[in-house]
């Protein structure tokens, strides 16, 4: 088979597409100019995914490979950078003065933000990380609740003869974290990272029940988190004392003063030590301890992604070579640079966060965190405050930007100002009110954006704007379209140096390599940077995964015959058959509604198999629909939520998704009653995962007597031609 054009053909300081490294630098350039002066590939020939020639087999497209490297895919830099610990200590030593990572200051005696951001530069990081390393060892190992019976405390006394060995079949003990993003997470993460010791994370929307199922499961002997879930942690223990007998230690990331002599004696009556983080880096200190490496097959975390059907949540072992590949997929790709100031709002607990952290410590980045307990309505001030050069975020976040813009210059959700070129001075003050004075470009991923999101901020703003597509198997972003390049606006772009891709055909669905659009069908995905199994469920491991190493994304994609752009438009299996005959798939549904209607921001649509139609249940962002109100029917409301009880006024808001649409969904694929709400797919109520993915049973069962009501109520647009 005949070789495709490389970019090591352009450049002899480009390996062969035969290596898994990206340059072979026979000229001995500094790793720093290759990293931040030749980096990222020129967008004209990295911003297009093409075919693989003979690659296809029967149900299966061609495969896809980024068009810089289509004859192989990268695994790191140069050779020896495959771990993340290796691409860190290389970073400190080349950014060792500059700011790796910035906080907003706390002053915990007088408990009070200082509204100001001070900043960490790398050699302290770098110390710091050391001495919190040999702190955790150091106390763990001396712990007097450490029993030897336990399999998990056994590998606390063996770590440093066992290590080397550690992969995806072998692990260390595990240490998990449970808090907000901040400074004290990365150090942790960073320590661990550096020592053959895998991490995972609890969040708080995972609830109890799931919670007390991963420190189960791992046998977590550690958890480093923030003081407020301290006592919860300890609760949760004394309620589990034999499942839970491996928890002997707690770390605080903030301080513990006197006023918490009652919280340490309430830890140490569950059999747990309790420190402080400060505690922990000065024990260190003393007693120093010697680096354990990884190698490229040691397992850097184990993601636990909360399923769609509410069962247990499934632990994704990445090993150390698939953060390396994140980080590497990023910079070959983005227009990253030396001292690019980021802000790190999604939180790190998912791996979508923990991808863009590790690749902006690659090439000295610097990361700057939320204030503590920071929430939407302090996102504004913080940013305003640090002005940062990049942000990703999801979707909803943007839509909310997108409202407040378009509020203050008074756009009418008819006519969006989406194509318009904005002066530069209007997108200067449109910037400021944000804090995006610096902003270079934005980035989203995890859910479906609009099209006319991405192009109100491009134009407006006068920015880039990216979408990207991953899942924690695949440690974050496979699939990136990147932020100036305009023919993949609206798609999720290509293919990333990392990974290759594949279709596979779904006839039963409709979904067709032949059909007129370019190749459909469900996402297959395989390289380095994908996980290697999940942790203890080798049923689910060989359900989603093949023996050739092809994972099933469970996501249907569409692959553009020009340019080779990937777009998402629906999920395999999520589709039902109506009274009718007609077999509905919700998720397109769902996401067209979505991209195409950005008033409405949340969305679940729902048929029986007993009725011909859909009913659904939206929800409304209290400034976005006002607005939408106000330019519709003239009008200012203080209740949206009163305002849409009545059916001609909702009948009037699915005319208008309807016609957003067009004739992209067929009539019966169309909405006929909704039910709207504030926020009503919220976490809490467990009818969506912490991505944001509809958990169909749940909240079929939770919605019911709306679906119920909306049903007796009927089609309130039946008279309509759709």
């Amino acid at each position: 088979m005949s070789l495709l054009p490389s970019i090591s053909n352009t450049d002899p300081i480009y390996a062969s597409d035969d290596k898994n490294y990206v340059f072979e630098n026979a000229i001995d350039l500094p790793l720093e100019t290759l990293i931040n002066h030749v980096l990222p590939f020129p967008q004209e020939i990295s911003g297009e995914s093409v075919k693989v020639p003979g690659t296809a087999t029967k149900g299966y497209s061609e495969i896809y490979r980024n068009a810089a490297t289509p004859n192989g895919l990268k695994t790191s830099l140069v050779k020896g950078l495959d771990t993340f610990h290796a691409i860190f200590e290389s970073a400190a030593k080349r950014y060792a003065d500059d700011p790796c990572l910035a906080y907003h200051e706390y002053d915990y005696e007088n408990s009070q933000h200082l509204e100001r951001y001070v900043t960490i530069p790398y050699k302290t990081v770098h110390q710091r990380k050391n001495n919190f390393a040999a702190g955790l060892f150091f106390l763990l190992k001396s712990n007097i609740f450490k029993d030897p019976t336990l399999e998990s405390h056994q590998k606390i006394d063996n770590h440093s003869k066992k290590y080397s060995n550690y992969d995806s079949d072998e692990l260390s003990f595990i240490v998990t974290f449970y808090s907000g993003n901040r400074v004290e997470w990365i150090i942790s993460d960073l320590a661990c990272s550096s020592n053959s010791v895998t991490s995972t994370a609890l969040y708080d929307t995972l609830g109890p029940e799931a919670s007390k199922y991963i420190l189960e499961t791992t046998e977590s002997p550690v958890i480093i988190c923030s003081k407020d879930h301290v006592r919860s942690l300890v609760e949760l223990k004394n309620a589990n004392r034999t499942t839970l007998s491996s928890l002997i230690m707690i770390i605080s990331m903030d301080p513990l003063t006197k006023k918490d002599e009652e919280l340490i004696e309430f830890a140490e009556a569950a059999n747990i030590k309790l420190y402080d983080f400060t505690q922990v880096e000065g024990t260190g200190a003393i007693f120093p301890h010697q680096e354990c490496p990884p190698t490229a097959n040691t397992v850097f975390t184990i993601t636990f992604t909360s399923g769609t059907t509410g069962a247990n949540p499934k632990g994704v072992l990445l090993p150390q070579v698939s953060c390396a590949c994140g980080t590497l997929a990023y910079k070959c790709l983005m227009p990253f640079h030396k001292g690019t100031r980021e802000f790190s709002f999604l939180p790190l607990a998912h791996i979508y966060e923990r991808n863009i952290y590790t690749a902006m410590l690659s090439f000295g980045g610097v990361i700057a965190f939320p204030r503590l307990g920071g929430t939407l309505l302090t996102l504004i001030q913080d940013l305003k405050l640090w002005k940062p050069n990049f942000l990703a975020n999801v979707p909803r976040i943007f839509t909310k930007m997108e409202a407040g813009l378009k509020a203050a210059l008074d756009v009418s959700p008819q006519k969006p100002k989406s194509g318009t070129q904005f002066d530069k001075q209007l997108s200067w003050k449109l910037k400021n009110s944000i804090g995006f004075d610096d902003i270079d470009f934005c980035f989203t991923g995890s859910a479906p954006i609009s099209e006319e999101t991405i192009k109100f901020m491009k134009s407006s703003l006068g920015i880039g704007f990216g979408q990207g597509y991953g899942s924690s198997e695949s440690f974050g972003g496979i699939l990136i379209s990147l932020p100036f390049k305009e023919s993949s606006v609206g798609t999720c772009g290509v293919v990333v140096p990392t990974i290759e891709a594949r279709i596979r055909e779904l006839p039963e669905m409709g979904y067709l390599l032949t059909d007129a659009n370019g190749p459909r069908g469900e996402l297959e995905i395989r390289g380095p940077q994908v996980f290697t199994k999940y942790f203890k469920n080798e049923a689910e491991t060989k359900k989603s995964m093949d023996k050739d190493g092809w994972f099933s994304t469970g996501d249907v994609a569409e692959v553009s015959a020009v340019g080779g752009y990937f777009k998402i438009v629906d999920r395999v299996k999520n589709f039902y058959k109506m009274a009718q005959g007609e077999y509905i798939s919700p998720e397109r549904i769902e996401g067209l509604y979505l991209s195409k209607f950005p008033y409405v921001t949340q969305l679940f649509v729902h048929g029986d198999s007993t009725e011909s139609y859909l009913v659904g249940v939206a929800g409304l962002d209290p400034s976005t629909i006002g607005q939408y109100i106000k330019h519709r029917f003239n009008q200012t409301v203080d209740d949206p939520l009163e305002f849409f009880k009545y059916a001609k006024n909702r009948r009037v808001l699915i005319l208008d998704m309807n016609k957003s649409i067009g004739k992209k969904l067929q009539g019966f694929e169309k909405l006929h009653n909704i039910f709207v709400d504030f926020d009503p797919l919220k976490l809490e109520r467990q009818v969506v995962t912490p991505t944001m993915k509809i958990r169909r049973p749940i909240a079929t069962k939770f919605f019911r007597k709306e679906i119920n009501d909306m049903y007796h109520e009927g089609s309130i647009i039946k008279d309509y031609n759709l």
